[in-house]
């Protein structure tokens, strides 16, 4: 497996590593209380933790959307979450010339599914020197992912993952390969499993992306019991006050339970493996 390094852990090394914030950078106070908690709860079942948060959400169902308070207040509460925290922080990039600023304050830059083909965009995250996580499209089979991997090694970023996050089946509606994650796994690079995303329905609510947000633990099982280096999770103290992806946000004051649940499975996938 083709591991690198962030900050002073390896994604893709012995340890399970946990991306998670809101989906929003929505205000300083909610990002510093989830990565407080979340941190917390990773120290505890020996995960790796990067936090992550957006500064703009640019692909939104509705003109009306909330998109965020943009770059240079959402890099300022990530920094800010980062230091307070002694946290690795990631989040997402959208235009080629945002990456080289975003790279100053991210340890690893994250290229949204929609965009997961964009060469100019992964060209330039690459540029960075940051390693780069890629979502795979909804639009693409998980064999289609080489060319991606293929495309940002060339381009020679510093560390390569890919995220599943679900494939379009029908109108309004995600499935999930799971026997797609050993197909990416092949290419040597880490892979997560983008559980919140996975839970979604796109435009299922009208003017907004709905979800079913109780399926997130028996997919989030399922991808564990397969094999995953990473495990992505949208986290919000009030998941149906949140400004964005309300419906598939994961509770804060539930993650200590799904958190026990990731760390029975992962530690039985990785006995399997090791014997």
């Amino acid at each position: 497996m083709n591991s690198f390094p962030i900050r002073n852990f390896e994604v893709g090394g012995d340890r399970l590593t946990i991306i998670a914030g809101p989906c929003l950078a929505e205000s300083m106070d909610l990002c510093q209380e989830v990565a407080g908690a979340v941190k917390a709860l990773c120290q505890e079942f020996e995960f790796n933790y990067i936090f992550k948060a957006s500064f703009d959400k640019a692909n939104r169902t509705s003109v009306n959307s909330v998109r965020g308070a943009g770059m240079a207040e959402g890099l300022r509460i990530l920094q800010t979450v980062g230091a307070t925290h002694d946290l690795p922080v990631t989040t997402d990039v959208h235009l080629p010339d945002q990456c080289a600023e975003v790279a100053t304050i991210a340890d690893i830059l994250q290229i949204p599914a929609f965009l997961c083909r964009q060469s100019d965009l992964l060209e330039a995250a690459a540029a960075t020197h940051r390693p780069v996580n890629v979502k795979k499209g909804q639009f693409l089979a998980p064999h289609d992912t080489k060319n991606i991997v293929d495309k940002v090694r060339q381009f020679g970023a510093s560390g390569v993952m890919l995220t599943e996050r679900g494939t379009t089946f029908g109108y309004n509606a995600l499935i999930v390969d799971m026997a797609g994650l050993e197909t990416m796994r092949s290419y040597d690079v880490p892979v997560c499993f983008d559980a919140t995303h996975s839970a979604q329905r796109p435009g299922g609510a009208g003017t907004a992306t709905g979800g079913v947000r109780e399926s997130i633990p028996a997919m989030t099982r399922a991808a564990l019991a397969v094999g995953i280096d990473a495990l992505f999770l949208e986290i919000h103290p009030n998941p149906d006050q949140a400004l964005s992806d309300a419906a598939t946000q994961w509770p804060l004051a539930r993650a200590r339970e799904l958190f026990e649940q990731v760390k029975v499975l992962d530690a039985a996938r990785r006995s399997l493996e090791r014997a």
